[in-house]
C-alpha cells in the first residue's frame, strides 16, 4: 500500500507534513487502569491550565487554526479535532474510556496539539491519499452524521475520503477486532522533520506497549511525498 501527499496542499503550505505509523498484529481491548488513570489525571491538570490560558491561545491550537483558514476553511465552523476535544476539557466534560487505541489516539491529540486519526487497514482499499477535500467530498463520520469537507484535509483510498482533521468516518474505525491499523497524525507545520520523526517514534512506541503489536513509522512532507507500507 501507498501514501501520498498531494502537491496541492504543499502549493498551500509548504512546510505540510503527514506522520504515518502503521501497526500490525495489535490487540485493542479495554485500557489498561494504567492508561484511563493517566488520561485522567492529563485532563485534570489540563482543565486547570485552560482556566488561565483559552483553548484558542494553546500553541498547537492556534496553529491548526491559521492552517485552516489558510486553506479556506472557517475554524469556527469546522474546529479540528484536537480543538473540540480540548474544548470539551475547558468545560470539565471529559473523556470518557471508550477502548484502548481510541483512548491513546485521543490522549496523543490532547498532548500535542494536534489532529490524529486511527483506521482500520482491513477496511481500506488501495492506496491512500491526503489531500483537499472539495464540493463533493464528504462521508457518514463518528458523531453520526454527513459531513461535507469542501476545503478540509481528506485521507482518501479508492473508496473514497475515509479520515480527515476534523471527524473521522465510519466505514474505517477501529474495534476491538482490529488487528492491523495505520495511524495519522495530522503534525503541527512548525515542527521539524527531526521533531516529527521523534514524535511518531514515541508514539509508537507507547501505543504498541499497550497493545503488542510491531509498528514503522513514516514522514510526508515536500521531501518525500510518498511512501509504501
Amino acid at each position: 500500500m501507498k501514501v501520498a501527499l498531494d502537491s496541492t496542499l504543499l502549493n498551500k503550505v509548504p512546510d505540510f507534513k503527514i506522520g504515518i505509523i502503521h501497526y500490525t498484529k495489535i490487540v485493542v481491548s479495554e485500557s489498561p487502569q494504567m492508561i484511563k488513570g493517566r488520561t485522567q489525571l492529563y485532563q485534570e491538570n489540563l482543565f486547570l491550565e485552560l482556566q488561565d490560558k483559552p483553548v484558542t491561545e494553546r500553541a498547537g491550537i492556534s496553529e491548526w487554526r491559521k492552517l485552516w483558514k489558510s486553506l479556506g476553511a472557517d475554524p469556527n465552523r469546522y474546529r479540528h479535532s484536537a480543538e473540540s476535544l480540548m474544548r470539551r476539557i475547558a468545560k470539565q466534560n471529559y473523556i470518557t474510556p471508550f477502548h484502548s487505541a481510541v483512548d491513546l489516539n485521543n490522549f496523543f491529540s490532547l498532548q500535542y496539539e494536534m489532529p490524529v486519526g486511527i483506521y482500520d487497514i482491513n477496511n481500506l482499499d488501495g492506496d491512500i491519499t491526503v489531500s483537499l477535500g472539495n464540493g463533493e467530498t464528504g462521508y457518514e463520520g463518528l458523531n453520526g452524521r454527513f459531513n461535507s469537507l469542501n476545503n478540509i484535509i481528506v485521507t482518501s483510498d479508492i473508496k473514497g475520503a475515509f479520515g480527515s482533521p476534523f471527524v473521522d468516518s465510519k466505514r474505517t474505525a477501529v474495534t476491538e477486532n482490529t488487528t492491523e491499523a495505520l495511524h495519522v497524525f495530522y503534525l503541527r507545520p512548525s515542527l521539524s522533520p527531526k521533531e516529527s520523526t521523534e514524535l511518531l517514534a514515541a508514539a509508537g512506541k507507547m501505543f504498541t506497549q499497550v497493545h503488542g503489536s510491531d509498528f514503522t513509522t513514516g514522514l510526508l512532507s515536500k521531501d518525500q511525498q510518498s511512501l509504501e507500507i
